[in-house]
């Protein structure tokens, strides 16, 4: 009996530390290509990314290998960990603990792409509080807020 490839798409969302806006526009498009690096590093192919000044969303395929907590871990040590280095900005960079993942399924993949494509409209009158919980009521789950 044949295994068919089942492709498992991931929304990743996390943000910054006590939601601090680190990510101003000008350093954006930095913190995006790090976090780019280190899926291309870990085989998870990118889809989309984008964002805020204080969170991410990221659309990608998880490598069949490798788990989920491994590769969030990696994506935001490895990114905070260049940032901190590079010295691009004044305070010391860190994202929060938490995350949010949901899997996609193949065919509402253009839904969440366009959804991440437009963040910065979608947040002009909608917090990031506000859509979390919009988020996970959708969802039919519960509210755990992080330690």
């Amino acid at each position: 009996m044949a295994h068919s490839k089942t492709k498992n798409w991931i929304h990743l969302i996390f943000s910054t530390k006590n939601r601090i806006p680190f990510i101003s526009e000008k350093i954006e498009s930095y913190v995006h290509d790090l976090l780019k690096q280190e899926l291309r590093r870990l085989n998870c192919p990118l889809d989309s990314i984008n964002g805020m000044p204080d969170h991410v969303h990221i659309l990608f395929l998880l490598h069949p290998q490798k788990s989920l907590s491994d590769v969030v871990r990696q994506l935001k040590g490895g990114s905070s960990h260049t940032i901190n280095d590079g010295e691009v900005l004044l305070a010391k960079f860190s994202w929060s603990p938490g995350y949010a993942a949901y899997s996609v399924s193949e065919s509402v993949v253009p839904v969440v792409r366009n959804y991440i494509e437009q963040q910065k409209a979608h947040h002009a009158d909608k917090s990031y509080d506000t859509e979390f919980l919009d988020f996970l009521q959708a969802h039919g789950l519960e509210h755990s807020p992080e330690p």
